[in-house]
């Protein structure tokens, strides 16, 4: 137990890190919102970062308890902070992670130049106003945070509650060999990257007024890199999960605005 909280620790210290590192982006997204907030911007990051420390911490200890009897979680930073593992592990690839992470993304904006024209409605934001260069950094920031709090909640903490309750019911219905069944699996990495597309809805909704056409987009867009982050979870554990969403990230909000401004995704 805790050997499970040193790691939940140390993953809640970096999604606070990664909660500061947002809030440019986001005000760049939404600045209404944040700048009709009565608490002073610098309390507020501190609120937010404290926040998100503690709920860091709590899901991602629970996901970590879960995921020992199904056999997921963070096996990189297991045997960095507690000598876990074997002693000679199976080569994790970061750089195939990276790889799939940038093919989903690449994925995702080749599906979306063939729905937007369909199902967009006319943007809310003055999109000439995007600086490409200011934008560019500012995803690189947001970056972190996608990597690190959403892989966390939708993969470490979600998709391994799904994974665990789906073997519960294998186990009372015809027995669990302790080995997480594809059938399970595959059912945990989809209904993790549906609620991970329906996350980006409040990010849609300030781009876009939202209907059926936007949600449709939006979620089934998301749904796709979920996919294949939550696979890597699967099978390569929660650090390569991370790598391969922070590469896309970088695809969507470093590359792209850098190539086209006034793009917004």
């Amino acid at each position: 137990m805790r050997q499970d909280l040193r790691v939940a620790v140390a993953l809640a210290a970096a999604a606070a890190l990664s909660t500061v590192a947002v809030f440019p982006y986001l005000m760049q997204l939404a600045p209404g919102r944040v700048a009709s907030s009565p608490v002073p911007l610098p309390a507020l990051i501190a609120i937010q970062a404290m926040q998100m420390f503690v709920l860091a911490t709590l899901l991602a200890w629970a996901g970590l308890r879960m995921g020992h009897r199904v056999g997921l979680g963070s096996p990189l930073l297991q045997r960095w902070l507690n000598r876990h593992g074997a002693a000679r592990p199976a080569p994790l690839h970061p750089w195939r992670a990276a790889g799939l992470g940038a093919a989903a993304a690449v994925a995702v904006l080749a599906l979306s130049a063939l729905l937007d024209p369909l199902l967009l409605p006319p943007a809310k934001v003055a999109m000439q106003d995007v600086d490409g260069a200011r934008s560019a950094l500012y995803g690189l920031l947001a970056s972190f945070y996608g990597g690190i709090v959403e892989e966390l909640q939708l993969r470490l903490f979600l998709m391994t509650l799904l994974a665990w309750a789906a073997t519960w019911l294998l186990r009372r219905a015809r027995g669990f060999d302790g080995t997480l069944p594809p059938a399970a699996a595959w059912l945990a990495i989809l209904g993790a990257a549906l609620l991970f597309g329906a996350g980006h809805l409040p990010a849609a909704a300030a781009v876009w007024d939202l209907d059926a056409g936007v949600v449709a987009r939006t979620v089934l867009l998301n749904a796709i890199a979920g996919i294949a982050f939550g696979w890597l979870y699967w099978k390569r554990g929660l650090e390569m999960a991370i790598v391969a969403h922070f590469a896309a990230d970088l695809v969507l909000h470093v590359l792209m605005p850098l190539l086209t401004p006034q793009t917004v995704l």
